[in-house]
């Protein structure tokens, strides 16, 4: 890992605490427990702050995201090779821009290749596994006994984004013991909204939030609205409602945004080529969809 050192001063917003126990369903939720993994005999805890930071705009960073990043004391930066750089880059820039602590240490991290092989479900719990052995050494090596390490978290920690289910590897493996904080971010559901100048849903009627892989499987008669992420299968295509329509946007937030919106019969072809030009011309993509089929007026309630 490399190290960097940048910024100064701390701040001590309020946030939701959970303390995390050791081993599998143990632990208290709250207090001290004399002689855990991880603390001194004067009660030091370590810290885990999960920092939502938006959709690629700095500007998303909420002012309880920018106090959280400056009461860090390490900060941990994934890498994913050459092609993604601009996803370390931009959490670089995020550091260069809000970070004031002039005693925080910045690490780099190489995310592990997840596995192609075997069931999928297998495939990411090993990937899981292999990055929370990474946060285990990070904490164990790298944070102090009282210190605070934080994560920078793409849009928000609850939606899509598995790292909250890493650090629970960690507590799992009982080595370590540690709080955690979660700051909310700015996904790219809202961006995408915002871009578009639509709401997400409808008067009275429910919106799906999947996957392009399940939606390909099959899109539910029970939602006409569907919000879709991880989508590498252009699963859009497989929506045969002649009358459906789509607001599609990719890398939201970012300089590289682009925005299509339109009847999906007649835009599929212009959004399928968009993806591989901006793929063959950035060397990765993420994009966010919202697909509405008609909906009856009787099916449009009050509220």
């Amino acid at each position: 890992m490399s190290l960097k050192k940048t910024g100064k001063g701390r701040d001590s917003g309020t946030v939701f605490r959970r303390l995390l126990g050791l081993g599998r369903g143990a632990g208290p939720k709250s207090g001290r427990e004399p002689g855990a993994p991880g603390r001194t005999g004067d009660g030091l805890l370590r810290k885990i702050l999960v920092i939502g930071i938006g959709a690629g705009n700095p500007e998303h960073m909420t002012v309880q995201a920018i106090n959280a990043l400056n009461r860090a004391d390490v900060l941990l930066i994934p890498t994913k090779g050459d092609e993604k750089a601009f996803l370390a880059d931009a959490r670089r820039e995020i550091c260069d821009r809000f970070l004031d602590n002039a005693s925080c240490r910045i690490l780099d991290y190489a995310v592990p290749v997840r596995r192609a092989d075997g069931s999928y479900e297998d495939g990411v719990n090993d990937w899981h596994r292999a990055i929370a052995a990474i946060y285990e050494r990070t904490l164990l090596n790298d944070v102090g006994e009282d210190e605070t390490l934080g994560l920078l978290v793409w849009g928000d920690p609850m939606l899509y984004d598995s790292t909250l289910r890493i650090i629970d590897h960690v507590r799992t493996a009982g080595r370590i013991a540690f709080e955690i904080e979660v700051i909310a971010g700015i996904t790219s559901v809202q961006a995408l909204c915002a871009g578009h100048a639509i709401t997400l849903n409808r008067i009275g009627l429910p919106v799906e939030i999947t996957t392009g892989r399940r939606l390909a499987e099959a899109w539910t008669s029970s939602t006409r609205d569907a919000l879709v992420m991880l989508d590498g299968v252009e699963a859009f295509r497989t929506v045969e409602d002649p009358d459906a329509e789509i607001w599609w946007g990719a890398y939201l937030g970012t300089p590289h945004e682009i925005l299509l919106s339109g009847r999906l019969a007649e835009i599929a072809d212009t959004i399928s080529e968009t993806r591989r030009a901006a793929r063959e011309k950035h060397g990765w993509i993420m994009d966010t969809y919202l697909i509405r089929r008609p909906a009856p007026v009787a099916e449009e309630g009050a509220a």
